[in-house]
């Protein structure tokens, strides 16, 4: 029998190591490439989210900060419309909450209202 021809031969065993190596480092690339991927319009889905905190005018009143439990409260009784004014860390200035992308995202969520 060839020796060459072996699966225990050196050509093989380091053909097969170099094999591994590489597909260890494909696994370790693809991991890193997948944890940092950023998506166009949205916030890094593989992390953690922050919490939300948001301010509001409501009746004439600034409120917050304000989560997101207490944001959809407010959506669901309606003291929370397209026409309020939301601010959020990062805003420079008070902006409706329609163009809020984090408010949006909470109208979309929300249950409508029960009709009998």
């Amino acid at each position: 029998m060839n020796d060459n021809n072996s699966f225990f031969s050196i050509d093989k065993l380091v053909e097969f190591g170099i094999g591994m190596s590489v597909a260890q480092q494909m696994v370790h690339t693809m991991n890193h490439s997948i944890n940092n991927m950023q998506i166009p319009g949205t916030q890094n889905n593989f992390h953690q989210p922050t919490p939300l905190s948001i301010y509001a005018m409501i009746d004439g009143n600034q409120i917050g900060p304000l989560n997101t439990q207490e944001v959809t409260q407010l959506i669901q009784q309606k003291k929370l419309v397209n026409e309020t004014y939301v601010w959020k860390t990062g805003m420079q200035d008070w902006e409706l909450a329609e163009k809020v992308p984090e408010i949006i995202k909470l109208v979309a969520l929300a249950p409508p209202p029960f009709l009998k």
